[in-house]
């Protein structure tokens, strides 16, 4: 058979909780502790009521500027270091204990670095009353005269209130009070105040809330719990608790046997509201700001509080002091409280006294010291990022889960940021310069702390019954005393023992009915006779209060019909009410629809606004380059016609000077050709007259002998006459005046360049200049020293000899300061081989030696060189 499993129990929902969009960012204020002598260097500044500014102390590096970096954070207000604990109530808890009066949650929490002042803001000393007692003080203050007895509103265990008659509430008294050892008893108002705090408030600084509904109950019930290496700890749970004491003895047992037993740690639970509490813990009801603070007081015994190296009573822990207050309303006649659950209505005010932020490194802890540090940062950074997270998640519009789970000071309050009251954070700062980068991180996360924004909470009505009802029910019985008092009846009641003995004593006195004589016939009938006169008395008397009865019941009945028909024309109102509450609940989702979505219109504009912004960006950087640029060009074309201006006066100056050049080129070309010109006639009229005298040679004859030449010797001695030479004669022809071989062993300076490749030839003519600087590579330093260049050119030769051509030129400086040759003309060595033919040979026999006919085609010597000198142009 097949059993069908168990089926997990659904979660039941509780009632849905009423939408608002009105938000409000977290109260952020700051606090400036005095320092603690005057002589301290001080890092923080008040600029203004809502501004501080933070200096760099003179130890602490510079910035990458090199310059002492300042930074200025705003809050909703700053207190100055002579701020007193009552101006610092008025404006941050003050606002809170008139919310808690008017049913709405709140939260107040002390943050900062360790020894910054947070536990004496919230406590206080005597003589200066911190925020807790205060607040205690206003709360009584204010509800006082309108207090339930004790034990009428019970807590249910659940987060939730019970109320209960008179009598279950006298039976519950009578039980607590039987107790021999109760769990906690609650403190009386009887005994006498502590001294301690009755130096706290002066009656001057007392203050209360003008607006208290008088219709209604109120019990106030408190509870306080620390939080301790993330776990939770009743502190007014009575448990032989001292944390002084070891907690385990030996071998890991613990102490039994009334000595002692470690306390148990607390869970969170959700009620069925899905607001968080702390299941089992202690909530005391108090009826005074006394026993409120008596409660505190012992819980702050059992506090874990440590001495370290930067606080002589440092706390080791979250402490959470909770004042919850149930309010009920009253019936209709206004006598007794409404039995009726659904109307009692709790609200709280949670006073956290966060333990400050420490670096191990100052405080050197060791051991628990050094564990309960790093608790306490790791629950401090929850908190921060639970803050980063919701602020990103409400300015980008994100879904990211808040890590309240991460650590229990967090999850505890999770409600309070999702919505279910007020939220305020005071910052304490201590101005030393010892703190002063850690007040820069606090300082940090108080200013993100104040752009995360917490829904507002709604008015919750207590009921629909009409105002003003105790002052009715007692204004009533004021009325009925008077018309009593008018009629002469009685106005206590008939159980009272004084109106009984007035009762009694204006009845006629009995006379003395001591019988002596059985023949006194006098005082049975006197003694009958007073007894009828108080008879007769007792009967008006019963008749008068039967007519008052009377009159009291018609009065009543009038009563009861006017307030029919007032709960008839209630329920009429009330029908009215519901038919608006509708419409007003349409309209709200109709609201709630619009403003879902113009959020996201706004957000579609916040990303259009961005892209806008970043267009506009980049034209206004696109129109700047654009400037940048077409000035850059105008530059350019200004440069540009005054660099075609100035080419163009460089280039008539370089026209006008080509132009003188070439005519001198011409004039010395035609020189050149013409000289060429007459060296070529000169050579053809010589082989004219050889083949004339070849051709008359040979007509005269064969067998005659030709005749011996008388004038050889003489032809010898004038060889020019029929020489090839290219030189003229300088009568017949121009020399160039810068063609001048006495250059060559002069005193002018030469740069002598002999590139490395050249080969060393062993001929016996050898170039060689004096005054010359010799160089494998021509440079600027050599050329300015020397005003003549000389090229040693090496060339393979159409017969295979190397031919060295030496190119010599002038060395002149330019307008631009450097060096410049100008060559003029070139020199050839060349060496050649003494086996070859003659060029010419005369004509005639075979026999015999041939003799040279002229210096033109006499052969060399072999071993020597010839030399040969062309004449060169100059080159540009």
């Amino acid at each position: 058979m097949y059993r069908q499993g168990k089926g997990k129990t659904p979660r039941r929902h509780g009632p849905k909780k009423a939408t608002n969009t009105d938000k409000d960012p977290v109260g952020v204020c700051c606090r400036i502790r005095p320092l603690g002598a005057e002589d301290e260097e001080c890092c923080v500044e008040m600029i203004s009521s809502s501004t501080i500014q933070l200096h760099a102390p003179d130890g602490l590096k510079a910035n990458r500027n090199g310059e002492f970096k300042e930074t200025q954070y705003s809050f909703k207000k700053v207190f100055g270091i002579k701020t007193t604990q009552m101006e610092l109530f008025e404006e941050v808890a003050k606002p809170l204990i008139e919310d808690l009066i008017h049913c709405k949650n709140g939260l107040l929490f002390t943050y900062g670095v360790t020894g910054s002042g947070k536990t004496f803001t919230m406590t206080g000393s005597p003589g200066e009353g911190g925020l807790l007692p205060r607040s205690l003080d206003m709360v009584f203050n204010s509800i006082g005269p309108f207090q339930a007895k004790r034990y009428v509103f019970k807590p249910d265990e659940k987060n939730g209130m019970e109320v209960q008659n008179q009598v279950d509430a006298l039976l519950e008294r009578q039980k607590r009070d039987s107790q021999p050892t109760p769990v906690l008893k609650t403190p009386s108002s009887r005994h006498r105040p502590d001294p301690e705090f009755a130096d706290m408030i002066s009656s001057e600084e007392a203050c209360k809330s003008e607006n208290v509904d008088e219709d209604c109950c109120y019990s106030v019930f408190v509870s306080y719990i620390e939080i301790y290496n993330n776990y939770i700890y009743d502190l007014l749970e009575d448990a032989p608790y001292d944390p002084i004491r070891p907690k385990w003895l030996g071998g890991g047992t613990p102490v039994r046997n009334n000595e002692f037993i470690p306390p148990q740690s607390k869970i969170l639970r959700e009620d069925q509201n899905h607001n968080m509490y702390v299941a089992g813990c202690t909530e005391v009801e108090v009826k005074s700001t006394e026993e409120a603070f008596e409660v505190f007081w012992k819980g702050q015994k059992k506090r874990r509080i440590a001495n370290t190296e930067l606080n002589r009573e440092s706390s080791r822990s979250h402490s959470v002091f909770t004042i919850k207050l149930a309010q009920a309303p009253l019936d209709a006649d206004g006598d007794h409280i409404l039995q009726d659950k659904s109307q009692v209505n709790v609200s709280q005010l949670c006073l956290v006294d966060l333990a400050g932020s420490e670096r191990t490194s100052r405080t050197r802890a060791e051991g628990s010291r050094l564990r309960e540090a790093g608790n306490i940062n790791q629950s401090l950074m929850t908190l921060r990022t639970c803050m980063e997270v919701l602020r990103e998640n409400q300015m980008y519009g994100t879904n990211k889960m808040v890590p309240y789970r991460d650590s229990k000071i967090t999850h505890l309050f999770k409600n309070y940021f999702d919505g279910e009251g007020k939220v305020r954070m005071i910052v304490c700062v201590n101005p030393k310069a010892d703190d002063y980068e850690e007040t820069i991180l606090v300082m940090r996360f108080a200013e993100m702390t104040q752009e995360v924004e917490v829904a507002r909470p709604v008015d919750r009505p207590i009921c629909f019954l009409a105002a003003g009802r105790r002052h009715r029910n007692q204004a009533f019985r004021d009325e009925l005393s008077r018309r009593l008092d008018d009629r002469g009846g009685p106005t206590y009641s008939v159980d009272d023992p004084v109106l009984l003995n007035q009762l009694i004593e204006s009845l006629p006195v009995l006379p003395p009915c001591e019988l002596v004589d059985p023949a006194d016939d006098q005082t049975l009938p006197r003694l009958i006779e007073v007894l009828e006169t108080r008879l007769r008395i007792r009967q008006m008397m019963t008749e008068q209060f039967n007519k008052t009865a009377n009159t009291l019941k018609s009065m009543l009945q009038q009563f009861d019909g006017q307030l029919s028909a007032k709960d008839t024309f209630l329920h009429d109102q009330q029908s009215k009410l519901g038919e608006k509450d509708k419409v007003i609940v349409s309209q709200r989702t109709e609201i709630e629809r619009l403003e879902k979505k113009s959020k996201t219109l706004e957000y579609k504009i916040d990303i259009l606004q961005k892209t806008t912004d970043v267009y506009e960006q980049d034209k206004r950087s696109l129109q700047q380059e654009l400037e940048t640029r077409e000035q850059r060009l105008l530059r350019e074309l200004s440069e540009k016609k005054r660099m075609e201006q100035r080419m163009q006066g460089m280039v008539t100056d370089a026209r006008h000077k080509w132009e003188k050049e070439c005519e001198r080129r011409v004039n010395a070309k035609q020189l050149e050709m013409q000289n060429k010109l007459w060296v070529k006639d000169e050579k053809l009229k010589q082989l004219k007259a050889i083949v004339t005298e070849s051709s008359s040679n040979s007509g005269g004859g064969c067998a005659a002998e030709r005749p011996e030449r008388p004038s050889r010797e003489r032809d010898r001695n004038v060889p020019q006459k029929r020489s090839a030479s290219p030189s003229p004669i300088p009568t017949a022809l121009p020399v160039h005046p810068m063609h001048r071989r006495s250059h060559s062993a002069g005193g002018e300076k030469w740069v002598d360049h002999k590139p490395a490749c050249n080969l060393d030839l062993d001929t016996v003519m050898q170039p060689i200049i004096p005054n010359a600087i010799k160089v494998s590579t021509p440079n600027e330093k050599a050329l300015s020293k020397c005003n003549m260049y000389v090229l040693r050119h090496q060339e393979l030769a159409s017969d295979g000899e190397i031919e060295t051509k030496l190119i010599k030129g002038n060395v002149f400086k330019t307008r631009a300061g450097g060096q410049a040759v100008q060559f003029t003309d070139i020199e050839t060595l060349r060496q050649e081989c003494a086996a070859g033919p003659s060029r010419k040979r005369r004509s005639g026999s075979g026999e015999g030696p041939v003799q040279p006919e002229d210096v033109e085609n006499r052969p060399p010597v072999a071993g020597t060189s010839s030399s040969y000198s062309h004449q060169k142009r100059r080159k540009p």
